[in-house]
């Protein structure tokens, strides 16, 4: 979400947007008041239906999207239930966001206490956000309904959190899951995302470059996905015998899902329908079609074949890198960015995630974890005028990588620690974390959701 171009806005306009931001903006606008009038602002009609558009295709990547792209990739038996636990981790993170999510995301206090990691309780339940609340585009004298904005990243949090299924898929206990999942956004997602999006937050006073969520989302359910596995323990199968994609043709059309979903989830993050939208769109078809293709040159290189699942994996890893430097990079910056995310991520699938034999199960840290990385730090790169890219005033490409590889450090160790924590509390509220070895041997859909796939 590019709330950082707020600061390099003119005098008249940072003023204008100042009376109507939400708390956690208006730090940026503030320095105007003194010196113009504030002007009055009204709904942009035009900006409010691209929005809800995008709004509506970030929900097409989580579900159906994700959860296909997931159920194809599962032995026949935990389809379902890789389905099931991505409906419901979306349905329940997007309640927890109305209810406590946005305010501490996005609502508190300036400066003091603790407004540079989290928000306050201001907006519980949506407090005081109604139909005519406002939240502010970044155009001259233009504002959003905020129950648009609160609704465009609702769909920023529920993704996040289910992405993590890929990584503990075919052997955790559903409830558990879901308690995971509920302590996880609530001490992880939402500080992290304050701390990135939100004016007084940490890494937003820092200068990080976080257009559209490469730290916020990618890195975060990444890292935790990693740290959840782990914990977790292997598949009882897990290299002892092949465990291979049940049904590649649903992972294909989720991946396509995704791919189409991620035009709102980029694009969408400029706030409005502008150039740089415009720009930010092109980089979510350039970025993905470059890893793509370069997961596919990869594979055929060394390991003689370029498979159907490595194309899709590589325009998801591609889409992934991209996603923090979606607006500040120009077209050729996000070629090379998603080439780079292929070729890498490609490596963290094939070869480091065996050396260490960590049993992710659908590779979410090596395509999310290890793609948001090479995001965040390249888009210190990518943002260089020189290479094409739109950077910040005061951008310096040294200081910005340093920059970045401290927000990247922050994020990795911030969900890290609160993995080990919640898996932990709800190992004990639970009886354990794993279901028994028959229910894994049978399969989730059956032994836990009394359902098969197939007939």
């Amino acid at each position: 979400m590019n709330l950082q171009r707020l600061s390099t806005l003119p005098a008249a306009v940072a003023v204008a947007l100042a009376t109507s931001l939400p708390a956690f903006a208006q730090e940026a606008a503030a320095p105007a008041e003194e010196a113009v009038e504030a002007v009055a602002a009204v709904v942009d009609k035009g900006d409010t239906a691209w929005m809800l558009v995008s709004t509506v295709l970030v929900i097409l990547m989580t579900i159906p999207g994700l959860a296909l792209f997931y159920g194809g990739l599962v032995r026949s038996k935990n389809v379902l239930s890789v389905l099931t636990q991505v409906f419901a981790g979306f349905a329940m993170i997007a309640l927890l966001w109305v209810a406590y999510g946005y305010s501490l995301a996005f609502a508190g206090p300036s400066e003091g206490g603790l407004s540079a990691f989290i928000g306050d309780f201001s907006k519980f339940f949506l407090a005081g956000v109604t139909p005519d609340s406002r939240a502010a585009t970044f155009s001259a004298g233009f504002e959003l309904p905020e129950l648009v904005f609160v609704c465009f990243q609702l769909t920023f949090a529920a993704i996040t959190a289910t992405l993590i299924v890929g990584a503990i898929a075919e052997r955790m206990k559903f409830g558990a899951l879901m308690a995971f999942l509920a302590l996880w956004f609530t001490f992880s997602y939402l500080p992290i995302a304050h701390m990135v999006w939100a004016g007084p937050g940490l890494l937003f006073g820092m200068g990080a470059y976080d257009f559209a969520g490469g730290t916020v989302v990618h890195i975060n359910s990444g890292v935790a996905a990693l740290v959840a596995a782990v914990m977790l323990g292997s598949r009882r199968d897990y290299m002892k015998e092949p465990i291979a994609p049940h049904n590649l043709s649903l992972t294909f059309i989720g991946a396509c899902l995704l791919w189409v979903g991620w035009f709102g989830f980029n694009a969408g993050s400029n706030l409005e329908a502008n150039g740089l939208t415009a720009q930010a769109f092109l980089n979510t078809i350039t970025a993905p079609a470059a890893a793509a293709l370069a997961w596919a040159i990869g594979e055929r290189v060394t390991r003689g074949h370029a498979s159907a699942l490595g194309a899709v994996s590589g325009a998801v890893a591609g889409l992934v890198a991209i996603t923090p430097a979606a607006g500040f990079s120009g077209t050729f910056g996000a070629i090379v960015l998603g080439a780079v995310a292929g070729f890498i991520c490609l490596w963290a699938v094939v070869t480091l995630k065996p050396m260490l034999k960590y049993d992710d199960s659908l590779d979410v840290f090596g395509i999310h974890g290890v793609g948001g990385i090479v995001g965040a730090i390249g888009t210190a790169i990518v943002a260089n005028p020189g290479f094409g890219g739109y950077p910040l005033d005061g951008y310096t490409m040294g200081g910005q990588l340093v920059t970045q590889i401290v927000a990247v450090v922050i994020a990795v160790a911030w969900s890290a620690v609160v993995t080990v924590i919640a898996i932990t509390i709800v190992r004990v509220l639970f009886g354990g974390l794993r279901v028994s070895d028959a229910a894994e041997s049978d399969g989730l859909d059956l032994s836990t959701h009394g359902e098969r796939a197939y007939n």
